[in-house]
Order: structure tokens, then C-alpha cells, then sequence
């Protein structure tokens, strides 16, 4: 018998005024209709917003992260067939040129003298705006226009540790994304037609150390558009998760804990993406690139292992038929983080 999770289909609070977890907002919904109004805690709130562009030659992303007593933003893009790799990051004390908003589609921004990520969101639509003046030697600027289509679903769940720990998190996946992202001389160009975005929307209250695993993809495939989303280990035991697929904007979700197996002495390894009890998530991830980030700061301390590859499997939908993944471009990743 599987296990169900609430669906959430109206606006409400994940805190409660003494600032710990609104029993009412337990559970997952098809759009973002979590209002974050994080309070107290401190130390322990930590904010992300984190986009991910997959582009014909290149994967672009651009994270803002508040920690509550620093705030973090990360560049980074890989050119698929050169596998020309480069990451910028930032890590500053609490300033005020940092926004992220409590809700999901609001403005956010970063700007220092270094690195400035703008995101305006309005009329259904994110623009995405980067620039870099030093990117390994080179200046990069990045204009990309995102579309939300009203239509599309976007999974969003309430992780509850305890009334003191938890975290929502929101996945918009197989986003139309057109513009540029120029490094030095080389411009890289986005159509919506073949060229999606991941938005992982992140607040919440975390303990000290964690460690999750996240898989995601969003291409078209198969004469569909597809987006996979699954989570490992910081979702285990909650009785929710953060496990969907998304065909040409409809989820599917999967209330069933998913296993990642994998050689953590060899990352670039196939990995292995399975539902625990069941078959209806069988899949085979075979990395071609690793992007290691590391960082041992006096308070932080992270270490990610963020492969792309493909995916090759299967999921299934609620009636029992299967959706063929072939050749679907994404990535998968080990967190760990003492924050």
C-alpha cells in the first residue's frame, strides 16, 4: 500500500509566530502556494535561489544563497563538447545588496564588484540578468528571458524534520528560456524551442550538517518536453518528497522514497536511480562531466559532486504505463554541507 502525501491547493504560511513549522503547511502542491515568512532562528535560516539553463552548446547557472550570516553566489557554465569548465564565487558577510524574496517568483538580486545576478519577474515571464567583469580572464554577460507558462505545474513540498527543522522547496522544471550568455568573444544563443531552464527555490530552518543527493533533467525527448526531479537521503523518513516527473508540464508525483547508488570513490561511474519498494523509477545516469566545489570557511563547510550525463530508464505514470527516458540530458549530485 503506497504511502499518499497531502496536497496543499490553497496559500499558506510555513511558519507559525513563534517562527516554527505551520503544521498546515505539510505537504506538496503543483504551484508555489508556500508564503516563506522565515523569522527568528538565527544561524539556522538558510535561502537559495538556483537556476540552471541547458542550452544546445553550453549548461549556464547562477545561484544567490543567504545563510544568514553570509550570503554566497555562484557562477558557473560547462560547454558540453569542449568540456571547457569555469566557476566564480563569492562568499561576503551579510550585506545589502542581497534580496530574495518569501515568495517564489519574486525579484531577487546579488550585486557586488565582482559578480551581479539580477532575476525581475513580471508578466509570466523571469528576466535573468548576469554580469561578470572577470570570468577566467574574460568579461560575461548573461540576458536570458524565462517563461512561466500559466498552464505548467511545478512541484513544490514542505520537508518536515521537526516543528524546529524543515525546508520548502520549490522545482520548476522545462522552463522556455531564450537569450545570450556572452564570454569574452563567444556568444552562446538560447531558443526556447530546445533550450530549458530549473529553477530550486530553497528556504528554510536546517540543522548543522546535511547531506542530500538531487537529480534532475529537462529536455525534450521523444517528441515531448520532460523534466525528472528526484531527491535522496535529506527527504528519508519525512513521509514527503521531493520526486516527480513533468511531461509537456504535468506532474506526476511519487510519494515513494527514491535510492541513489553510486561509487563515491568514483563519481563519474553510472549511478543508479531507483524507487525503494517499487519499480516505477528505474533509471541509469552515465556522467560525462564533474563539477567539484569545495569551500572551508571559518562556519561553512560544503563539498558537492555535480555530474551531467544522460539518463536512460524508465518512469511510471498513476495508471501503471511507463514513460521511456532515452539519452535525456541532466545531472545528479552528493551535498554535503555543515552551515
Amino acid at each position: 500500500m503506497q504511502h499518499v502525501e497531502r496536497e496543499l491547493t490553497e496559500h499558506v504560511k510555513l511558519c507559525d509566530a513563534k517562527g516554527q513549522l505551520n503544521p498546515n503547511a505539510i505537504g506538496y502542491a503543483k504551484k508555489p502556494l508556500v508564503e516563506c515568512n522565515l523569522k527568528g532562528n538565527f544561524m539556522r535560516k538558510k535561502k537559495w535561489n538556483y537556476w540552471c539553463v541547458f542550452g544546445d552548446e553550453i549548461v549556464f547557472s547562477a545561484t544567490i544563497c543567504h545563510l544568514d550570516y553570509a550570503a554566497v553566489c555562484f557562477v558557473y557554465f560547462l560547454n558540453y563538447e569542449t568540456q571547457r569548465f569555469f566557476e566564480k564565487t563569492v562568499m561576503v558577510p551579510y550585506s545589502r545588496n542581497l534580496r530574495l524574496s518569501d515568495s517564489v517568483l519574486d525579484n531577487s538580486l546579488f550585486h557586488n564588484s565582482e559578480i551581479s545576478v539580477h532575476s525581475i519577474y513580471e508578466e509570466g515571464k523571469t528576466r535573468l540578468a548576469v554580469t561578470i567583469p572577470d570570468f577566467d580572464g574574460e568579461k560575461l554577460h548573461a540576458a536570458l528571458t524565462i517563461a512561466h507558462p500559466a498552464e505548467m505545474e511545478s512541484l513544490n513540498v514542505v520537508i518536515p524534520w521537526n516543528r524546529q527543522t524543515f525546508q520548502f522547496t520549490s522545482k520548476h522544471h522545462a522552463l522556455p528560456t531564450n537569450g545570450t550568455v556572452q564570454i569574452g568573444p563567444k556568444r552562446y544563443e538560447f531558443d526556447e524551442m530546445d533550450s530549458f531552464s530549473v529553477l530550486d527555490y530553497g528556504r528554510g530552518v536546517w540543522p548543522r550538517t546535511a547531506v542530500w543527493n538531487w537529480a534532475m533533467a529537462s529536455q525534450h525527448s521523444l517528441g515531448k518536453v520532460i523534466g525528472l526531479n528526484f531527491g535522496g537521503k535529506w527527504t528519508d523518513g519525512t513521509g514527503m518528497t521531493e520526486n516527480a516527473f513533468f511531461v509537456n508540464g504535468r506532474m506526476t508525483k511519487i510519494s515513494e522514497d527514491v535510492i541513489f547508488l553510486y561509487d563515491a570513490e568514483d563519481f563519474k561511474k553510472p549511478w543508479l536511480i531507483h524507487t525503494k519498494l517499487t519499480d516505477d523509477v528505474k533509471l541509469t545516469f552515465t556522467p560525462f562531466y564533474e563539477r567539484v566545489s569545495k569551500s572551508d570557511a571559518r562556519l561553512v563547510k560544503s563539498e558537492v559532486h555535480q555530474l551531467f550525463g544522460y539518463y536512460n530508464g524508465y518512469v511510471r505514470y498513476a495508471d501503471g504505463k511507463k514513460l521511456k527516458i532515452h539519452q535525456l540530458l541532466g545531472s545528479a549530485e552528493e551535498h554535503y554541507a555543515k552551515w
